[in-house]
């Protein structure tokens, strides 16, 4: 039977990631050193090509898809934006260790919403109603794979619900630039939502992977989304 991939990629270093801020609808562009460490895992590793490229619309992952994939022309996901932290956005756990609001989301597993932010669990459902409809989408129009340039938030959360092996979303960590390949069993997919995890991206350079020259876009994907 058939199967479907899709290649997950987080996005590169931002300030705010250096600085341990919490930036999640901040719209941050890639630093001068996640350019660059973009450019150097792009040239000593391999990333899979796809017949579709998606990207959150935020400029720091759009920035990662085109180093990494000049020449793609991807479909902007807005569903696949990081949480938004809120009255949190920009700020660092020291600025913010005597904030009781702060103290009660710390308390609450990242599950409660920050002021004027939003919850885990409004997070967690629109990241993963924006994937099923991806996958529903790939097996009505045959797409056989797809890249996701997106957060790693975004990311740990669909591994985390969808994906086998099991795992929480603390052990679905990834690095700047880096993330997770998986494929999608129609049967598998119908009768339990699971998805097989497979490889860590990038690649090895000595990695043979069919979808390489693949350089079609099917656009009803993006119409069903």
């Amino acid at each position: 039977m058939k199967t479907y991939q899709i290649h997950f990629l987080r996005h590169g270093i931002t300030d705010g990631n250096i600085h341990g801020q919490y930036i999640g609808s901040k719209d941050l562009p890639l630093n001068d050193a996640g350019i660059q460490d973009i450019k150097t895992l792009d040239a000593t590793y391999v990333y899979p090509g796809a017949a579709a490229y998606f990207t959150s619309p935020m400029q720091r992952c759009k920035q990662t898809l085109s180093l990494i994939y000049p020449n793609a022309n991807p479909l902007e996901i807005d569903a696949f934006r990081e949480c938004d932290f809120g009255e949190f956005e920009g700020l660092t756990a020291e600025d913010l260790k005597d904030n009781a609001d702060f103290a009660a989301w710390l308390a609450s597993d990242g599950q409660a919403a920050p002021p004027s932010g939003e919850s885990g669990a409004d997070f967690g459902r629109r990241v993963c109603e924006a994937f099923e409809k991806i996958v529903e989408a790939m097996m009505k129009t045959a797409i056989p794979s797809v890249v996701v340039v997106t957060h790693g938030g975004v990311i740990a959360t669909i591994l985390a619900q969808y994906g086998l092996p099991e795992a929480s979303m603390a052990e679905w960590g990834m690095a700047p630039g880096c993330g997770y390949s998986i494929r999608i069993h129609p049967q598998i997919w119908t009768a339990a939502r699971k998805v097989e995890v497979f490889q860590t991206l990038p690649l090895p350079k000595e990695t043979d992977d069919d979808d390489y020259d693949e350089e079609y876009f099917i656009a009803d994907a993006g119409e069903s989304l």
